[in-house]
């Protein structure tokens, strides 16, 4: 008879061997799935009394799975989207388990089957121009960090990196000469170049001036020198957002997050008469499908649409039938 494989050595080999060598998995994508078969293996400690490192993958059956995934939801109140996240990365292991271990196909097969939860798609949020003028306004260009800060919401507004790709950006990355165009790598590895605008080349041209260093740092960097984190964007997004919002009431019923910046460049594109299916290349997405959210937020498109619906030259009015017999039938 063979032996089974532990638990324990299913999921390290599938992090190590499948991840990280044959897929060469992000390190976002290795470090959602971590989180995720910690916060499993944890559950699995607490209800089935037993160390994560004695577990088998039997432990491991649809009924429990569909339990912590109800755990994920309403105990640490995740939204459905973080849920199905969680869901993606257990279904993923159990593809790769499904190979290692025939013999438990029907078990394996079981957790496959769990569905994703429907979820709510409310409408992107994205800035307008007013709003776009008022948070390129408020960094104080004068300071060497107001500078920086002005330099990196305008290239995230005009191309919409996202926002690993706009800290990852190294000076090389940049060219403002002519065919001025910013080179970054995004989602799945894939290259891809946006051209820039002339009052954006004239920003950074004026921020890396001032910036020095060598081709291989950072454009934007901390006041160490290194890096800007994720939280050190938020922050100095937060912080001139408070003060746009004196100049720009419009701003105080928004949440603005990095993402939206993104979002905001798709719409500029699209409010341009962009066709849909370019935005998704200028955002590295994979299917041009990604960007009908855009045209669903996009109130000035549908109002061109209801335009076009309205009569001409015709009096308003409600039908009524003049044959008394139809008046009796409606009036039933």
């Amino acid at each position: 008879m063979k032996t089974i494989i532990p638990l324990s050595t299913l999921l390290q080999s599938f992090f190590t061997d499948r991840l990280m060598n044959q897929r060469q998995a992000s390190p976002h994508t290795i470090a959602s799935y971590r989180d995720t078969f910690r916060l499993l293996l944890g559950f699995a400690k607490r209800q089935l009394k037993k160390p994560p490192s004695k577990l088998v993958l039997e432990d491991l059956n649809a009924p429990f799975i569909g339990t912590f995934l109800d755990h994920v939801q309403r105990h640490r109140q995740n939204s459905s989207r973080t849920r199905n996240l969680r869901l993606t990365a257990i279904r993923s292991f159990f593809q790769y388990a499904a190979f290692q271990e025939p013999s438990l196909s029907a078990h394996i097969q079981r957790v496959l089957a769990i569905p994703p939860k429907r979820q709510d798609r409310p409408l992107i949020d994205f800035l307008t121009y007013p709003e776009i003028h008022a948070l390129l306004a408020a960094p104080d260009n004068t300071t060497w960090t107001g500078q920086r800060d002005q330099a990196l919401l305008m290239l995230a507004i005009q191309t919409g990196l996202r926002l690993s790709e706009l800290i990852g950006l190294r000076r090389c990355d940049i060219i403002l000469s002519s065919g001025s165009h910013v080179r970054c790598y995004g989602k799945g590895r894939k290259e891809r170049c946006t051209p820039l605008t002339k009052q954006t080349v004239a920003v950074m041209k004026a921020w890396l001036q001032k910036r020095g260093g060598s081709e291989n740092d950072v454009v934007f960097p901390n006041n160490r020198g290194t890096q800007l984190s994720p939280d050190g964007v938020q922050y100095l997004l937060a912080k001139h957002l408070a003060k746009a919002r004196e100049t720009c009431p419009s701003l105080k019923k928004k949440r603005v997050s990095p993402h939206v910046l993104r979002h905001t460049a798709a719409m500029e594109l699209l409010q341009s008469g962009v066709d849909p299916s370019v935005i998704a290349l200028w955002l590295g997405h994979e299917s041009p499908e990604t960007t009908h959210i855009y045209l669903q937020a996009n109130l000035a498109l549908k109002e061109k649409a209801l335009a076009k619906t309205k009569p001409l030259n015709v009096k308003a009015g409600r039908y009524r039938p003049s044959d008394n017999l139809l008046q009796f039938l409606n009036a039933l």
